[in-house]
């Protein structure tokens, strides 16, 4: 899996709603989603930023990968800071979004997954 933290100047951070039937509905996440056959890290990331947050990333860069197990999966995501992108980002989806100051972010509002992700982004 890929997420994407979009970062702008005023030291927010970029997070999206989980919606509907899935799991852990209720919190949030760093916006991305699933890798498909044949596609890199980077090619997933752009296309899902564009499908989620109707986004074209112009600037990226890998920030983290954590391995996280949840009762029923593991998971594999890659974090990309994203610091450049063309567009205002919507919910296009339906998902509510949100820009949080950094020092702000609370780990216990996003998926646990993303906690690790937390630490560094404030330790920056």
């Amino acid at each position: 899996m890929v997420a994407g933290i979009l970062r702008d100047g005023d030291a927010r951070v970029l997070i999206a709603e989980r919606l509907g039937d899935r799991a852990f509905v209720d919190l949030w996440e760093f916006p991305g989603g699933k890798i498909d056959a044949g596609e890199t890290p980077g090619e997933a990331l752009r296309r899902e930023l564009q499908e989620e947050l109707g986004v074209e990333i112009d600037s990226f860069a890998h920030f983290q990968r954590i391995s996280h197990d949840y009762a029923d999966r593991q998971v594999l995501i890659d974090f990309f800071l994203v610091s450049r992108w063309l567009g205002e980002p919507l919910g296009l989806q339906g998902q509510g979004i949100r820009w949080i100051p950094i020092d702000q972010l609370q780990e216990d509002m996003l998926l646990a997954a993303d906690g690790p992700v937390v630490r560094a982004l404030q330790a920056l």
